[in-house]
């Protein structure tokens, strides 16, 4: 029996990502505060939020700073758009900042709303520039299967899962997929990483032939892969394809949306990773998740092909009423305040080893055949049979269930495509925390080896 609550929004939501249909009867779980790593449902029961709400809010729940930041920005000047050459302080000291800390040189900074919104301009923005270069036919963009940047029709068209794309009529033209970086799962017998990634860079490079170099335009990639099934990359996948992109003259787009601002123990996942992107993508933890905000940095060349368009159209015609919102700047200039002051970076590096060894051990349980991360993230791959790494009927929803007994345990984690789940807590957890986080997903997973043995799924 739902609650009236749930009842009411079961009958006026449209949750993303849910099964609608199931969801009638299952009803939500509705989360009325939050504290640290910690949030609470409306009975008072407090969950570990494992995956930082939404691969997201890095500071955790209820900091102070920030709603303070906001607080006093919406009475200063609670709204005004960047369009007509229109300005404002935290705009200008936000993409000041981002220059300061981007990865490689950055020229100049344009705003959005959130990942997607980037996401869906940096394809506007490749085609803008191909076409001010005039190499009008230079207009594909490579993405990977299994890769994640967005629902917008661009950003969906770049994602490679088939959730993404059914019944929506995408991909868009112009859109390709490459093969995943996933060596658990499409390395062949024997092998190595290294060789994996050579042949995924041979892959790529054979495609780029394919269609035409004169046709390729920019390769995009999450440092990370996160919805995709926090997959971590092979060792050298980087650097090779990146010696392909450079031979071809394609653009590299890092999707920094997860792994931006501390996930990986580094500010960007592009150093972490040793990616020289052309232009990145961030939000999420730009702002800790407590305003909505995302960001394109280009570099010079790009810039000077957006002067050059101008000039020729009239205007540069493109950007969202929201683009550089003052409130959200303002929360973000505070964040990355509270990052370089509290060092959130170096406490991530200090705490990735305990909760790399915990991910790790986690191989050890019969129902996981990969569990892997980078900093503080993680992926984990559940198995019927870990020896040959077969895997369940995806209709059981195996993964789905063992969040389910998270749930219970009162621990917030997500399930993905392929039996997997994913963990992604807030940067300021604790070593202890990090240990409770463990334990109860442990606990979990030893109700889900109950239920599948139960259910004679194996």
């Amino acid at each position: 029996m739902l609650s009236n609550l749930a009842t009411r929004d079961v009958e006026t939501l449209i949750h993303p990502y849910t099964q609608l249909a199931a969801f009638r009867e299952t009803g939500p779980l509705i989360l009325e505060r939050g504290e640290g790593v910690w949030v609470y449902d409306t009975e008072g029961k407090p969950y570990l939020e494992g995956m930082a709400g939404l691969w997201c809010t890095s500071l955790g729940y209820s900091n102070r700073e920030l709603a303070e930041a906001a607080y006093e920005q919406m009475l200063k000047l609670p709204f005004q758009h960047l369009f007509s050459g229109r300005s404002h302080d935290p705009a200008i000291e936000l993409a000041e900042k981002l220059k300061e800390i981007a990865p490689v040189p950055v020229s100049k900074v344009f705003f959005t709303s959130s990942g997607s919104e980037a996401n869906d301009s940096q394809v506007k923005l490749v085609w803008y520039y191909n076409n001010a270069r005039g190499r009008p036919q230079k207009k594909k963009i490579i993405a990977r299967l299994k890769g994640y940047h967005g629902v917008t029709v661009a950003s969906a068209s770049l994602t490679g899962l088939p959730a993404n794309h059914t019944d929506f009529d995408l991909p868009i033209a112009n859109i390709l997929h490459t093969s995943c970086p996933h060596h658990y799962r499409f390395a062949h017998e024997g092998e190595s990483e290294e060789e994996f990634s050579t042949r995924l860079a041979a892959e790529l490079e054979e495609q780029i032939l394919r269609e035409g170099p004169d046709t390729v335009a920019a390769f995009i990639a999450e440092p990370v892969m996160g919805a995709g099934g926090a997959v971590v990359p092979p060792a050298g996948y980087f650097p090779k394809i990146q010696a392909v992109l450079d031979r071809y003259d394609v653009l590299m787009i890092a999707d920094e949306v997860i792994c931006g601002f501390g996930r990986l123990g580094e500010m960007f996942g592009s150093t972490a990773l040793d990616i020289r992107p052309d232009s990145i993508s961030a939000a999420k933890a730009i702002t800790s998740a407590y305003a909505p905000l995302g960001a394109v940095m280009l570099n010079e060349d790009m810039y000077q092909a957006m002067l050059d368009e101008s000039r020729k159209i009239g205007v540069f015609g493109h950007g969202f009423t929201y683009s550089g919102h003052p409130v959200s700047c303002a929360v973000a200039i505070k964040t990355l305040e509270i990052y370089q002051r509290e060092d959130i970076v170096g406490k991530v590096r200090a705490r990735a080893p305990h909760f790399q060894n915990r991910v790790t051990a986690l191989e050890q349980h019969p129902l996981i055949g990969e569990s892997r991360g980078m900093g503080l993230i993680a992926g984990m791959e559940i198995v019927a049979d870990k020896a040959t790494k077969r895997q369940y009927d995806p209709k059981k929803g195996v993964a789905a269930k063992t969040v389910t007994f998270a749930q219970e345990e009162g621990l917030i984690v997500r399930s993905l495509a392929g039996d997997r789940i994913a963990l992604c807590p807030p940067l300021i957890i604790t070593e202890e925390e990090i240990d409770a986080l463990f334990d109860r997903l442990e606990r979990a997973l030893d109700k889900t080896l109950d239920w599948v043995t139960r259910e004679g799924l194996t």
